[in-house]
C-alpha cells in the first residue's frame, strides 16, 4: 500500500470493487493446481511494463502512462501523472489567478501550453476555463485538466516528435488520452466503485469524492456497454505575497522636457526599477466536479467494429480574492510623486529598500476584493468510430464527433479602497524569499480616515463558448513489399468556433432618495447629480461589519507584512454592489471583449512505414489549409460610421478573412541497439494556431504623443 501526503492536503479512500474476475493482488485460498494453471499478477509493475512496451513499439518518440487497474492512475490529476515524464511541465494555473493544490495546464520543452496540444482518444476537445482572466483577458488554446479526472483513463500516449498522421497543432508535442473501451474488459461484467474523502489542510474541510464504473459485454464479445460517473469536491485555499510588476522612475514627465521631481531631489535614482504592488493576497474557492462518460462498442463481424462515445464534465467554481496591497506605482509615480527618504538601497539598478514618511492626502495603499460566486467551465464531446477491415491489405478508420466546452462569469462582486491614506509605508525585497513590507495605519478594521473609495470594477454576463466539429477519414495499406510496410493516408476536416458576446464591465454609480440609480459620469470620484443621493465614495455607506483573514495567514511563508486585515463577506459585497454597481448592458457593454473566431481546418496526408531488420523508420508530409473568419471591434473615435452609446467609446465591428496552408513534413527512424536499448532520431515540422486573444483581440490605433515617437 502507498501512502501520500502534500502540504496542502491528505487523501483517504476506501475503494470497493465488484467483478466476476479474481484479482491477483487480494488474498485468496488457492484453487487445487493443475498442469494447466498459470498465475497473472497485475499491478504497477504490469503497468509499468505495458508502458515500456507501447513507447518500444512506437513508430515516434514518445511517453506512456498506463493506469495499473480501473480508476488508478498514479495520481488524482492527470496532469500530476505527466509531471513525472521527462521534458513535461505542468502549472496549477492557465492566466494570472495563481497557483493551486491541482495541476491544471501541461506544456513540454518550457514552452507556452498554448504550443501542447491535448487530443482524448485522438481527437481535439473543446474546454471551457473558470477565471475571467483565462475567458477574457489572454485566452489561450491550452485545455484545462481540472475538467478531466483520471479515473477516465486507461492509458496516456505524450508524442514527443510529429509524424503525418497526427492531427496538428502541437509546436512542441502532444498529449492523447486514452479511455477505456467496453470490449477491452476480460470479463462479461466489471463493477468498481471508489469511496473517499480529501481533507485540506489550511482550508480545515473534508470532502467527499466518488467515482464508479460499470462495465457490460455480452459472451460473444461482439457488443458492451461501458458507464463511468464521477463526483469530487474540494476546498482550496491560498495564503500568499504578490509582486505585481514593476516601474522605472523617469528623468522627465510625460513632455519630455521638465524634470520629474525624484529625478530633481535624488537623480542617483533615474532609470533604477521599483515593485508598482506588493500585496498580502488571500484567495479561498469551493470547486465540485461532476460527470461522467458512456460508450457503446458493437463488433458486428470480424471485420468490423463501431463504437459511440460521450462525454461530459462541469466545474463550479465559486471563488473569493482579496489582496491588500503597497500602491507603490501611486505615491512614487515613476518619479512624479514623493521621492524615498534617506537611507534607501539600490542593488542591480533596483529600489530594493525604501521607506516613505507619511504626507498628508497622499495614498499609500490600495485594497481590491473580488467575489465571483457563480463561476463555472465545463467540457463535453460525442464521438462515433468506426473500424473496418477491408481485407487483408486494407483498413478504414472513421471518426465523426463534436465536442463544446463553456466558461461563464455571470457575477463578480467587487469593492475597491483606497487604504494607508496619509500614513506612510515602504519595504525591503529580500531576494527569492517574501518581502517585509508595511503600510501606515490600522490594518484591523476600516477605519474611515484612512480610506477613500477606490472603483468597483469587474465583467459581468461573460460566457466564452468553444466548439469544434469534425470528420476525418484513415486508411492503412500494407503492402509487405522488401523494406515498405505499409501505407497510410488520411483526410480530416473540423470547424471551429469561439465566441465571447457578451461582457458587461460594471461601474459604480449613485442611489438617489427615490431609490433610482444613475451612473457616475466619466472622470474620477465626481459628485452625485442628485442632491441627497448616496454613492460609493460615501465610506458611512460601507457595510458596519468585517471579518479577518485567518491566523494563521501566511504562516511559513517568512516575511514581515501585514497578515490581520479585515475584509467583507462575499454577501456583503453582494449587497452593495446590488445599490451602486452599474450593468447596464446598454451602456456598459464593453466592446473590446466582444469577439467571434471561426476556423475551417482542412489537412491530408500520406505516410510512408519502412521496416528492417532491428529497425524502423516512417517518412510522410501532412497539408493543412486554414481557412479564419474573425469579428472583433476596433476604436471607432473620429468615425462617422462608428457605433456610439458605449462608455467604453465609439466602436466599429471589424470582419477579417485569412486562408493560408501550412506543408509539414515529418521523419522517424527507430533503431534497436540491443534488446535494452533503442535509439531515435526525428525531424519534423510543426504548426499552432495563434492564441484566441491574439486573433481576435480588440486594437485602439492613436498618434504617437511626440514626433517621431512609438505608439
Amino acid at each position: 500500500m502507498r501512502h501520500r501526503k502534500s502540504m496542502l492536503s491528505a487523501a483517504i479512500a476506501v475503494c470497493l470493487g465488484a467483478s466476476v474476475h479474481a484479482h491477483a493482488q487480494e488474498a485468496a485460498t488457492p484453487p487445487a493446481a493443475t498442469d494447466l494453471d498459470v498465475v497473472v499478477v497485475t499491478g504497477i509493475r504490469g503497468s509499468v511494463e505495458k508502458s515500456l512496451d507501447v513507447k518500444r513499439e512506437a513508430r515516434s518518440h514518445v511517453e506512456v502512462v498506463t493506469a495499473e487497474d480501473i480508476g488508478k492512475m498514479p495520481d488524482k490529476n492527470i496532469a500530476d501523472s505527466l509531471q513525472r515524464i521527462s521534458g513535461v511541465t505542468v502549472s496549477s494555473a492557465g492566466a494570472n489567478e495563481g497557483g493551486f493544490d491541482e495541476n491544471d495546464r501541461v506544456s513540454m520543452r518550457g514552452t507556452n501550453p498554448s504550443l501542447t496540444q491535448t487530443l482524448f482518444n485522438g481527437h481535439n476537445i473543446a474546454s471551457g476555463d473558470w477565471f475571467v482572466l483565462n475567458q477574457t483577458g489572454t485566452v489561450g488554446r491550452s485545455v484545462s485538466y481540472t475538467l478531466l479526472p483520471s479515473e477516465l483513463v486507461s492509458q496516456i500516449v505524450v508524442h514527443k516528435t510529429s509524424q503525418a498522421s497526427l492531427v496538428e497543432g502541437g509546436v512542441a508535442g502532444s498529449v492523447d488520452i486514452i479511455t477505456r473501451r467496453p470490449l477491452e474488459f476480460a470479463e462479461h461484467l466489471t463493477g468498481e466503485l471508489s469511496i473517499g474523502a480529501v481533507h485540506s489542510d489550511l482550508p480545515g474541510k473534508t470532502e467527499p469524492q466518488f467515482s464508479g464504473l460499470f462495465n457490460w459485454k455480452n459472451e460473444a464479445s461482439t457488443f458492451g456497454v461501458l458507464v463511468q460517473a464521477f463526483s469530487e469536491e474540494r476546498s482550496l485555499r491560498r495564503d500568499g505575497q504578490e509582486l505585481l510588476g514593476y516601474e522605472q522612475i523617469n528623468a522627465f514627465q510625460a513632455d519630455g522636457v521638465t524634470p520629474t521631481a525624484v529625478a530633481t531631489s535624488n537623480p542617483d535614482l533615474v532609470g533604477v526599477w521599483y515593485p508598482t504592488l506588493i500585496g498580502s493576497a488571500f484567495f479561498e474557492q469551493t470547486r465540485k466536479r461532476t460527470g461522467g462518460l458512456i460508450e457503446i462498442q458493437a463488433k458486428p463481424s470480424d471485420n468490423l467494429s463501431v463504437s459511440l462515445n460521450a462525454f461530459s464534465s462541469n466545474q463550479k467554481a465559486e471563488n473569493y480574492n482579496r489582496n491588500y496591497m503597497l500602491w507603490v506605482t501611486r505615491f512614487l509615480a515613476q518619479g512624479n510623486g514623493q521621492a524615498p527618504d534617506a537611507g534607501y538601497v539600490v542593488r542591480n539598478n533596483t529600489l530594493v529598500q525604501a521607506n516613505f514618511s507619511p504626507e498628508p492626502g497622499r495614498f499609500y495603499g490600495i485594497y481590491d476584493m473580488i467575489s465571483r460566486p457563480d463561476s463555472s467551465a465545463d467540457s463535453r464531446y460525442v464521438t462515433f468510430d468506426a473500424d473496418w477491415n477491408v481485407n487483408d491489405a486494407l483498413t478504414l478508420e472513421v471518426q465523426l464527433g463534436t465536442s463544446s466546452g463553456t466558461g461563464k462569469t455571470p457575477t463578480q462582486d467587487v469593492y475597491e479602497a483606497v487604504t494607508g491614506v496619509g500614513q506612510g509605508g515602504g519595504w525591503r525585497l529580500n531576494g527569492v524569499g517574501a518581502a517585509d513590507w508595511s503600510l501606515g495605519g490600522t490594518h484591523s478594521s476600516p477605519v474611515l480616515s484612512q480610506m477613500d473609495f477606490g472603483w468597483i470594477f469587474g465583467y459581468q454576463d461573460v460566457r466564452v463558448e468553444d466548439k469544434e466539429d469534425w470528420a476525418q477519414l484513415d486508411g492503412e495499406y500494407f503492402i509487405d513489399a522488401g523494406v515498405m510496410s505499409s501505407l497510410q493516408f488520411g483526410v480530416r476536416h473540423a470547424e471551429h468556433s469561439r465566441e465571447s458576446n457578451t461582457a458587461t464591465a460594471q461601474g459604480p454609480g449613485c442611489r438617489n432618495p427615490d431609490g433610482s440609480w444613475s451612473p457616475f459620469a466619466w472622470t474620477f470620484w465626481p459628485p452625485c447629480a442628485t442632491p441627497g443621493a448616496t454613492s460609493p465614495y460615501d465610506l458611512t455607506t460601507l457595510p458596519t461589519s468585517f471579518q479577518h483573514y485567518p491566523g494563521d495567514f501566511g504562516g511559513g511563508l517568512g516575511g514581515n507584512f501585514p497578515r490581520d486585515i479585515w475584509y467583507f463577506t462575499p454577501e456583503q459585497l453582494a449587497e452593495y454592489n446590488a445599490l451602486y454597481a452599474t450593468r447596464d448592458p446598454s451602456t456598459r457593454t464593453d466592446w473590446a471583449g466582444l469577439y467571434g473566431l471561426e476556423e475551417k481546418n482542412s489537412a491530408a496526408y500520406a505516410q510512408l512505414n519502412l521496416e528492417g531488420e532491428r529497425w524502423n523508420a516512417n517518412v510522410g508530409v501532412r497539408f493543412v489549409r486554414t481557412r479564419l473568419h474573425v469579428r472583433n471591434n476596433v476604436s471607432g473615435t473620429g468615425n462617422p460610421d462608428a457605433i456610439t452609446g458605449s462608455d467604453f467609446g465609439p466602436y466599429l465591428p471589424v470582419v477579417t478573412n485569412h486562408t493560408y496552408n501550412d506543408v509539414l513534413p515529418s521523419a522517424n527512424f527507430k533503431l534497436e541497439l540491443s534488446d535494452d536499448l533503442v535509439a531515435r532520431f526525428a525531424v519534423s515540422r510543426t504548426m499552432t494556431r495563434p492564441d484566441y486573444s491574439a486573433l481576435a483581440g480588440a486594437i485602439s490605433l492613436s498618434p504617437p504623443a511626440t514626433d517621431g515617437g512609438v505608439r
